[in-house]
């Protein structure tokens, strides 16, 4: 059967949804995405961590990072997946990585995400489990494609064996890999998301101005993308 995903939730609506082939969320080709994984035995939801991870050798962690009053990242639910993920590995004897994909500060996985999981399994990160900072470069509405066709894959850790692991995992998947740092890896994501922001923002500001002139902003733009 190769591998199988076992996702996790707190939403009981959402693992419902999915165990029964549909997507919780709007993403063009997901429905039959899930629909056809789903039938085929090689994706299952749950509300309860320890099912998945018992069964598992690789946990992504993707969980929302929204931003507080004061524009800093609220942390809260990454905290809460690390409990459980380190009380399940107190007592897992196999070598087990934990791979965050959530955006988060630089910073976070050293002075948060290792010492939480420490501090809760008893254990030391790169001897008895692995670590790693591995954002996901994803656009709303074409998330599946960039999913299977990203730009690259970024791992960032120092664990060797780890970083063996991540790399098996994608092999299907072309794209060159970079092995960094938690933290280089970690502002890399900021840097892709706010670059991308920029662009778009200046490409509003450029049509702003075409408006103002009577120019076709479209004609513009598509000439001024030819400067690679």
């Amino acid at each position: 059967m190769g591998h199988t995903v076992h996702g996790v939730d707190i939403s009981a609506a959402k693992v419902r949804l999915l165990n029964s082939g549909q997507s919780p969320v709007l993403e063009q080709g997901l429905d039959s995405l899930v629909a056809k994984m789903v039938a085929e035995g090689k994706f299952h939801a749950t509300l309860d961590p320890t099912e998945a991870l018992e069964r598992a050798d690789i946990s992504l962690v993707a969980v929302g990072t929204p931003s507080r009053g004061d524009g800093s990242a609220n942390l809260d639910h990454v905290t809460s997946v690390l409990g459980g993920i380190g009380r399940f590995l107190r007592g897992a004897k196999k070598f087990h990585v934990v791979a965050i994909r959530s955006t988060v500060p630089p910073g976070t996985t050293e002075n948060l995400v290792v010492p939480t999981l420490e501090r809760v399994s008893g254990k030391q990160a790169g001897m008895d489990f692995g670590v790693c900072f591995h954002p996901e470069f994803l656009r709303e509405g074409s998330s599946i494609h960039d999913f299977f066709d990203p730009p690259k894959t970024v791992l960032g850790t120092s664990d060797l064996r780890t970083a063996r692991r991540l790399v098996r995992l994608w092999k299907p998947v072309k794209a060159p890999v970079f092995v960094t740092s938690f933290k280089a890896a970690e502002i890399l994501k900021y840097a892709d998301n706010t670059f991308h922001a920029l662009k778009v923002s200046f490409a509003n500001e450029i049509g702003s101005l075409c408006k103002q002139f009577g120019i076709d902003s479209s004609e513009v733009m598509r000439i001024f993308v030819q400067d690679t």
